[in-house]
């Protein structure tokens, strides 16, 4: 091909001369110290400039400066010396060495990855398991060995129990600031600012308050003299509402575009692309973590239609990626590294929700691709720790760490698991009809002209979801209040609308039977069934848009209206047909608990959107603390999926990974194809481009380099016996002869390049050479190719890779 494509499948005509001098120039920056490429606010989401990536530009985020502290801090890439120190060639001969770079200090970037490329898992598994023997074979040596051999035993662990420590420090902030500014939406605290509504209630003597507004907590309506009641307190309270929530978006947006374009959106289809091996170099860097953090408290306060709970998964992984670079081990190991990032994953919705067990589960079922044994332990004592510090930090304001913790004093009946599967059934739909329009929606927005306008687009959602939101008590309240509200079970003391039954209690310990529903309970009804219309269209035009935004909480919230709904409805037949047999056999008293059928219905519409089975169960349960609800759970998720799949079979990460075009192989699919590779390789025109492993010159190898676009080079013996001894990757090349003539005297275009391990001995002539061993991935297997070779009485090339197109 003649052409390099971009992600956004344009074609850049590309001459050999002008990707030679582009690369050389990009080199020379490089080892100058010149600050590297910020991606644009239009490079989120597979978007592409390709004249924005050489240059940098003040306001720029230098998350590159974070994805390469371990070269610019310990100069050296993803192989150190050490782990090289073993490295021999199959095909090095005896003799004297001759004077020339050995290369005992790799130059910076040898062995990473350049942005959008994936890694070779092969490769970098290999290495770490040699850096291992090297450092078990030393270990004996001396005691400095063998303290490190332990500390690389227990490396992963300490960096685990950081990422935890850190991670859960920061939900917990996360979780007390969300609810801060969400309030201040409605009123303040004048005692104390700095407290929530549910706080600054906590210092009042009354037992009750009315509409559950104590005398402490002033509406703003109340700062101005208006009063709570009245057209005139009602139209301050409107005005307050969509000023903040447009004041907290704007500023969310600003920042979201000046300093981390990569903040946006949920972050875990963009997870699940990194830790399948895929680079997006920035995506986990210093500045997204900060203005991800911050970006999403404000976009949650400004009462758009999407949750925190997502985005924390990508602040956890941020986390993750920072702290591995201060364990050379997994900073210096892609593959390694991503085992810290699973970890992280699963550490993200412990945290978010309380569900240590279940982020193990999610970050095993839904994110990671790379998940062995050992990461499993360690991703659960991750979860843990981060569990267990925002347990200590208490932000939920009660005894639990759970979210929604409920406690039903009703046992389910069997015949409930009936509109339990319904539940299931209308979650798979509502899922499908969710991604459906989603996706529709963002393919519009990514090209269309609405793409090129994304702040007018947030800001002008935030005043339509507000004045919309208002007037309806069940949008206007924060989500998380609103799935607390359907998760409940109406006591006694309750006095909102959904308990507003025609009851007579004589004291509070009289049971809480069956009963007509009253005014309150009707009007509740028709409220939610707008609040549900509300809040499923206003997340499909919600989701994608360039602020952090999560999909956990708003499915809930859909989810747990439906099966509130169903719950009511069911609730009120088996009072206007007590004689039905399937009443009348187990209905003695009070047999139904709406709260059960929203909390059902919320594990249904979750996992119709994300088509999560296993996972979505145990954070149902951990989430709530209904343990002996798990076989409703159970039936919910199985039918949700099974209708999902039915309608769709992606997901909705699932699908925003293919509409964003990510390189990403679901080790979950299932291919049917037969196709042989020999059908569809392209004979080749010509000689088979390689480099020899020490009867090249500099000039030779640079005119390789410039004439062909190659992502790798096989090294063989020599023309005459074209054994193969190992490939060398094109960047490492590349960076190792710019180092060499930057750093050793004497180097020129007739230096020879050695990819072996000593010099033949005869007398050197001429200027030094230039060794390579180093960067070179030696075949172990290649006198056994040799043997075939001559045994055939043909040479065998081995198929390089090419750069992907």
């Amino acid at each position: 091909m003649s052409g390099e494509q971009n992600l956004m499948g344009e074609s850049d005509e590309w001459t050999p001369d002008l990707r030679w001098d582009m690369e050389t120039e990009w080199l020379r920056k490089r080892a100058d110290g010149v600050a590297s490429s910020c991606q644009s606010y239009q490079a989120v989401n597979g978007v592409h400039q390709n004249q924005q990536r050489g240059a940098s530009a003040s306001g720029c985020s230098s998350d590159e400066e974070m994805i390469d502290l371990a070269s610019n801090k310990s100069g050296g890439g993803a192989m150190g010396d050490d782990e090289n120190a073993h490295l021999h060639s199959l095909h090095s001969h005896q003799g004297s060495a001759a004077p020339g770079l050995e290369a005992d200090e790799l130059p910076p970037g040898i062995g990473q990855y350049d942005d959008f490329h994936t890694i070779d898992w092969q490769r970098d598994i290999a290495r770490d398991r040699m850096r291992h023997r090297y450092i078990a074979k030393k270990k004996n040596d001396s005691v400095f060995n063998m303290i490190r051999g332990a500390h690389d035993a227990w490396s992963g662990w300490v960096c685990v129990f950081l990422v935890g420590v850190v991670a859960g420090s920061v939900a917990g902030v996360l979780d007390i600031g969300t609810r801060w500014m969400a309030n201040l939406r409605l009123g303040i605290c004048p005692k104390a600012f700095w407290l929530n509504k549910e706080q600054c209630c906590w210092m009042s003597s009354e037992m009750q308050y009315e509409e559950d507004t104590c005398p402490e907590w002033k509406m703003w309506s109340e700062i101005f003299s208006a009063g709570r009641d009245g057209a005139g307190a009602y139209i301050i309270q409107y005005i307050f509402y969509i000023l903040w929530s447009m004041a907290f978006i704007s500023l969310c947006a600003m920042l979201v575009r000046t300093f981390a374009p990569y903040a946006v959106g949920s972050g875990i289809t963009e997870i699940k692309t990194i830790l399948s091996g895929f680079i997006i170099r920035g995506y986990l860097g210093k500045w997204t973590l900060l203005i991800k953090s911050i970006g999403v408290m404000l976009a949650v306060s400004a009462g758009l239609s999407l949750g925190k709970e997502g985005p924390l998964v990508h602040v956890a992984c941020c986390i993750g990626n920072i702290i591995s670079y201060l364990f050379p081990k997994y900073g210096r190991n892609e593959a390694k590294k991503r085992e810290i990032l699973s970890a992280a994953a699963a550490a993200g919705v412990s945290m978010a929700f309380g569900a240590p067990i279940g982020g193990v589960l999610f970050s095993l079922e839904e994110v990671s691709y790379y998940f062995p044994l050992k990461t499993l332990w360690r991703s659960f004592f991750c979860a843990l720790v981060s569990a267990f510090i925002v347990r200590s930090i208490n932000p939920f304001g009660n005894d639990h760490s759970v979210l929604f913790y409920v406690e039903y004093t009703t046992p389910w009946m069997f015949f409930e698991l009936v509109p339990f599967i319904v539940l299931g059934i209308l979650g798979g739909v509502v899922g499908s009809i969710f991604i459906k329009c989603n996706i529709r929606w963002c393919r519009y927005r990514k090209f269309s002209k609405l793409g090129k306008y994304p702040i007018t687009e947030v800001l002008v959602l935030t005043l339509i979801t507000a004045v919309i939101s208002f007037p309806n008590e069940y949008t206007r309240m924060d989500m998380s209040e609103l799935i607390s509200l359907l998760f409940s079970e109406c006591g006694p003391a309750d006095n909102n609308k959904l308990c507003d039954y025609k009851r007579v209690y004589h004291n509070v310990n009289d049971p809480v039977g069956l009963a007509p529903a009253g005014e309150g309970v009707i009007e509740a009804v028709w409220l939610l069934l707008l609040a549900l219309i509300i809040k499923l269209i206003l997340t499909i035009f919600t989701f994608g848009i360039k602020v952090p935004a999560g999909l956990f909480i708003p499915s809930l919230a859909i989810g747990a209206i439906i099966g509130r709904l169903m719950g009511i409805g069911m609730e009120q037949m088996a009072v206007q047909y007590p004689h039905l047999w399937v009443f009348s056999n187990e209905c003695s008293a009070n047999c139904i608990t709406p709260g059960l059928y929203a909390m059902v219905g919320a594990a249904a519409a979750l996992g119709g959107v994300t088509r999560m089975t296993v996972s979505l169960v145990v954070i149902m349960f951990e989430l709530t603390g209904g343990v002996k609800y798990i076989v409703p759970l159970m039936a919910a998720a199985m039918a949700s999926k099974w209708v999902g799949d039915a309608l769709g079979k992606e997901g909705v990460y699932d699908a925003h990974i293919n509409l964003n075009g990510y390189p990403f192989l679901d080790s979950k699919d299932e291919f049917t194809h037969t196709t042989l590779a020999a059908d569809v390789m392209q004979p080749r025109n010509g000689q088979l481009s390689s480099l020899t492993q020490d009867n090249m010159s500099l000039s030779e190898v640079e005119s390789v380099l410039r004439e062909t676009d190659h992502n790798g080079f096989p090294i063989i013996v020599s023309a005459e016996t074209q054994c193969l001894v190992g490939i060398v990757i094109r960047r490492d090349l590349l960076l190792a002869i710019a180092s060499a003539k930057k750093l050793q005297d004497g180097i020129t275009g007739n230096s020879i390049v050695m990819f072996t391990d000593t010099i033949p001995a005869v007398p050197w002539i001429g200027p030094p050479p230039l060794k390579l061993r180093k960067i070179v991935d030696f075949v172990w297997s290649s006198l056994f190719v040799c043997l075939l070779s001559h045994l055939s009485g043909h040479f065998y090339y081995v198929i390089f890779f090419r750069r992907l197109r």
